[in-house]
This record gives C-alpha cells, structure tokens and sequence, in this order.
C-alpha cells in the first residue's frame, strides 16, 4: 500500500512520505540530557511531557506506525540567489526580517490538513482506522522520526537536512494503527563542514548536534515571553520573528525546493517590511494582517517586543538614514509608556543605544 500512500501524498502537495516505527527508546538519553542542560529554556512544557515524546504508543494508544511527512516551503518565484539576498537583508539595519517559513500561511494549519486529506484517501481504501495527525502540534519526536524514516538526516544545527531538497521544509506525522513497511533511513553528509554553527549570531548551536534554545534567537522571538536578555540584544541584529542564518549558512540548501502550493507566498510587509512601518501596527491591524498566520501566536505585545529590539540595533548602526533614526526614535518614545512593561523596557533600552 505504501507506494500508493506516495502517490496520494504528492498529489495532495507533500514533497515526501516515509514510514517508521515507534521504538524510539535510543533516542531517551539525548533528550533527557537536553532537558538536564536547561536548553529547554522557558519551555515547560518539553519537561512536562517528559520521555512521551519517545513513546508514540503512550501519545496516542494503538499506534502501530508513524507515516512522516514533509513540504517544501520555498514560496513560488523564489529566485535562485535567495540565499544571498536573504543575507544581505540582515545587514539592512531599518529592514525587519520575518523567518522564510512564516511569511505566508500557518503551516500547522496547511500541512495538517493535508496530512488528513490522505488519512481520508486511505480510509476510503481499506476502511476506517485507528489514528491522529500531528505537525509540530504535541510532544512528538518529529526530526527523529524524520530521519529514522528515511527523510533525511540530522544536521549539526538539529534540523532535518535532505540531499535533494536542503532544510527549508515542514515536518509532520501520521500515526496509524496498523504496520506499514518501513523505509530506509539514510546516512548523514554534513561530513566536517560546521557553517550553521560558525554563522549562528548568537552561538545557540553550543556543539555538533546541540542546540541551547535559550540563546537561539528562534526561540527568542518566539517562544520567550519576557525580556531578552541584554547580553544577547545586539546580536540578534534585525530578525524579528525566527532566524534562518543557519539554514542560509548551509551548502545543501543550494537545492532546496519552490513548493508546488501557493499557501508559502509572503503577505505584504513580511518578506520586505520595514521596522517603522511594522512597529506603526496597531494591534487591530496587527490581528488583521496575520490572521491566518503562524505569526498571530505571539500576540502584538511581542510583536512590539522584538521590533523595538530591532529598532536598537538599528540606531545603534551608521547606515540608518537620518529620517528614518527619528522615524524610529518618535515611536520608541510612545512605546516608553505602553501598557506592557516588557515593552516599556525593550523600547528605553533601545533609546539609550542611539
């Protein structure tokens, strides 16, 4: 059946389907020390769930097979120096750069769709069965179920790495109560090259395969609901939501993929805002503007948050042009006084780097 589940999947939009089993007790030690080191940072709920996310079967009951796939996320048109021009935009000090990824639709949304499009097609093939669709969305394994299944390995950065398609896709699962033939995992071609963790701003990538989250600025703009730390502010250069240095920094992204669905193209001011501009968001229009996107999950606290970072290192640059420094410095000032405290001090910080 598996061939025709790959069929079924390419005509829905995903870019590959493995399959795997759900022993993945060799993958306990790692994480249980990942959560030792207090990489976790603020993210509780990685503790909480504790060693579930190695046991499928614990997750979801029955669970027999994991059906892993991923989707290419380059949006249509993208050209094929991206790369660089993706680069070049973080040395643009009044640019606000948005994380590839999440400039179109919320992918959880989009691929765990997808995923239920197939769950359906095989149902209406060998009946009703057993199973839940995931897509970054519980305690789930997904890079290790990944590679176990053949959709590429591990790289040095801890993303899922593929020969003919680099790191600029979604991951997500179909966990079924029935087996299916596994696919074949493959080996690993970083070989010596250690570009991610060379060209990592902020040094998150503390060792091969070894991720801090807590100085990932991913995580950062994200995940972390406080203050940032101030040791890492400058660092953290114009990214306003995610970072994709690593990934630009990776030589197998040479041959990642445009995706085949129109869901990834940009929304207006996420692939070439500008931080005045956003920081003018109110948040009715911050709402309205990412509705139906990933970036909606942080609220316009955060949003604010992390422009008025932005907007530091920005007045801390000699390349910002006059008018826009006092662009920038009028609305820092309002911010000064806004109802949320980490926003106030975010905003005085940034005043004081002028």
């Amino acid at each position: 059946m598996l061939p025709q589940i790959q069929i079924w999947a390419r005509e829905l939009g995903l870019s590959q389907i493995g399959v795997t089993g759900i022993d993945l007790a060799t993958a306990e030690p790692g994480l249980q020390a990942w959560l030792d080191a207090g990489f976790h940072g603020s993210m509780d709920y990685m503790a909480s769930h504790g060693m579930k996310r190695t046991r499928p079967a614990e997750l979801v009951p029955g669970t027999v097979s994991v059906i892993t796939a991923r989707m290419d996320y380059l949006p249509q048109g993208t050209r094929p120096d991206w790369a660089e021009r993706e680069t070049a935009r973080s040395l643009q000090p009044g640019e606000a750069v948005v994380s590839l990824y999440a400039r179109g639709r919320d992918y959880h949304k989009v691929l765990r769709s997808r995923l239920q499009k197939l769950q359906d097609r095989m149902a209406d093939a060998i009946g009703p069965f057993g199973h839940r669709v995931f897509t970054d969305s519980a305690p789930v394994l997904e890079a290790e179920l990944a590679t176990r299944s053949g959709l590429g390995w591990r790289g040095k950065h801890t993303l899922v790495l593929n020969r003919e398609a680099g790191s600029m896709f979604f991951l997500g699962e179909l966990f079924v109560d029935f087996a299916l033939p596994e696919t074949v995992a493959v080996s690993s071609h970083c070989g010596q090259c250690t570009a991610c963790m060379d060209l990592c701003p902020t040094q998150a990538i503390v060792g091969p395969y070894k991720l801090d989250a807590r100085r990932c600025i991913s995580y950062l703009t994200i995940e972390h609901a406080g203050p940032i730390d101030e040791a890492l502010r400058p660092l953290m250069g114009n990214r306003i939501y995610g970072c994709d240095d690593c990934q630009l920094a990776c030589p197998w992204n040479k041959f990642a993929q445009v995706s085949t669905l129109p869901d990834w193209q940009p929304r207006e001011g996420l692939s070439a805002g500008h931080i005045v501009d956003l920081m003018g968001w109110s948040e009715a229009e911050f709402l309205r503007r990412t509705e139906g996107s990933a970036i909606r999950r942080i609220g316009h606290a955060r949003w604010l948050r992390n422009l008025a970072l932005a907007a530091g290192n920005a007045l801390a640059s000699d390349a910002l042009a006059l008018s826009e420094r006092q662009q920038l410095q009028r609305t820092l000032s309002v911010l000064t006084a806004h109802a949320d405290p980490v926003v106030q001090e975010q905003a005085a910080w940034s005043l004081s780097r002028a």
